[in-house]
């Protein structure tokens, strides 16, 4: 039966133009589908998605996910990269991939919260076990580290109180005492512009790297506060197949549409990063000795916990400051202070054009590393008037005083 025979819903179905090669434009095609189409029984049997060389079925890659996946092992120093619908879920994935039963994994005091509220109900309901270490302590570290030990997480800066950690001694030691634990670090602070955490040198001139990274692409590469989204990063090809068939085992996938907003962000990331680095840096040097506030928390300043590990491995700081409040201060009061700006909105989150503002309760937040005493505000800088920012921090800490 010829097409001009068949019925307009067939037709419809099945109709055979195909639009010529050869269309270019800055824009990566959105390749939709959850099902993929094979010429042959045998064509069908034969692929294989986990290296990239084909396509079997839209959870496990398209054209779009591909390139953005390419772009992002390229942006971190990286071989193999995978897409998961979150920042933490690209954590769960390492989790449960890289530990069993009896295994223990490391994470610091200043861990991203829901990597440790995941490793301390999740897996532990599991028969995995965790313990604690001080990031700024490697002989804390050290202390740790077990036969037991698959899988230490590092964080740099920490979440929230910023220190900058000594990675390379952290590295270091990790690799000496404990050869059989991965090595696995949130890099989403770092963005891959920061420093390469894939190669790193200590004071002694060694080299030393990482496993793996994971980075919420929620943040700065997506850079519009619209998009949840979340990668993992590694050069070793073993360790990448076995992190890749666990995320295949949980059905995770990324919408067509949020790797496009992505993908649309990434030509603008370095520049945004930079803006925003440089706003937090003069946001952060202006705070310096302003009445109500105790201590200014930013890897760039001298005067922040591990500036000089900072000053060691990196090129940038990213759009966080974090303010030590004045202990005098009623986190009551710091409250009023944070919902009367105007500039700086309250929300979770971080990386995208408007600034952020969100008070926390310092104590009991740190058990380990340096102690904080006044309620910690975070600032995330947006992409607004630094003039005007400053300005609506001045007129809220005047009217505290």
């Amino acid at each position: 039966m010829s097409q001009h025979d068949q019925h307009p819903a067939t037709t419809q179905v099945h109709h055979p133009y195909t639009a010529p090669e050869g269309f270019e434009s800055p824009v990566v095609p959105v390749y939709k589908g959850s099902t993929v189409y094979f010429p042959t029984v045998a064509d069908l049997r034969a692929r294989q998605w986990v290296d990239k060389s084909a396509y079997t079925y839209g959870l496990h890659g398209t054209p779009t996910t591909f390139t953005l996946e390419a772009r992002l092992a390229t942006l971190e120093h990286a071989q193999h990269v995978l897409l998961a619908p979150s920042g933490l879920s690209v954590i769960t994935v390492v989790d449960m991939a890289l530990l069993s039963q009896g295994d223990t994994v490391l994470f610091p005091d200043n861990v991203y919260f829901p990597n440790r509220d995941f490793t301390r109900n999740e897996l532990a309901r599991w028969g995995i076990g965790h313990a604690v270490y001080d990031a700024m302590d490697v002989a804390s570290l050290a202390a740790a580290l077990t036969p037991e030990v698959k899988l230490v997480w590092l964080e740099a800066p920490g979440s929230v109180t910023l220190e900058f950690p000594d990675l390379t001694g952290l590295i270091a030691c990790i690799r000496a005492k404990a050869p059989q634990a991965v090595i696995a670090l949130d890099n989403t602070w770092g963005a891959g512009l920061a420093f390469n955490p894939f190669e790193m040198r200590g004071e002694d001139g060694a080299l030393q790297g990482v496993d793996l990274t994971v980075h919420a692409l929620t943040k700065y590469p997506s850079g519009g506060g619209d998009v949840l989204m979340g990668s993992i990063a590694c050069r070793d090809t073993a360790l990448y197949e076995r992190l890749a068939w666990t995320h295949s085992r949980l059905g995770l996938g990324v919408a067509a549409n949020d790797v496009e907003l992505v993908l649309r962000a990434m030509p603008s990331l370095n520049l945004r990063y930079a803006a925003q680095d440089a706003a937090a840096r003069r946001i952060a040097q202006w705070a310096q000795g302003q009445g109500g506030v105790r201590r200014v928390l930013h890897p760039a300043l001298a005067e922040s916990p591990g500036h000089a590990h900072w000053a060691r491995l990196c090129t940038a700081a990213a759009g966080l400051v974090t303010l030590e409040m004045d202990p005098a201060l009623a986190p009551e009061r710091v409250d009023a202070f944070v919902d009367g700006l105007r500039c700086f909105r309250i929300g979770w989150s971080w990386g995208g054009p408007v600034s952020l503002a969100v008070p926390y309760q310092a104590k009991g937040m740190r058990k380990l590393s340096t102690p904080y005493e006044g309620v910690l505000v975070r600032l995330c800088i947006g992409l607004e008037s630094v003039d005007d920012l400053i300005a609506d921090l001045e007129s809220g800490l005047s009217a505290l005083r």
